[in-house]
């Protein structure tokens, strides 16, 4: 059984994780051969504030665009 686990900052819509976690479940099923009911993933979403990039907080980085 494969499982997934993706982490990334919140601010996605339910319907883009659900449309990412389809194409992922399709992309195991399509490469390793597994019935997608096996494939199980998980997204781990973290506030702004609890990720950094390059010495800089997500929250600022995303306040300047």
């Amino acid at each position: 059984m494969p499982e997934i686990t993706v982490n990334m900052a919140v601010g996605r819509t339910d319907e883009q994780k659900a449309g990412m976690m389809r194409d992922i479940t399709q992309a195991l099923v399509k490469n390793l051969g597994v019935d997608a009911e096996a494939v199980v993933i998980q997204i781990n979403e973290a506030p702004l504030t609890h990720k950094m990039k390059g010495g800089q907080l997500f929250v600022d980085r995303f306040a300047k665009k």
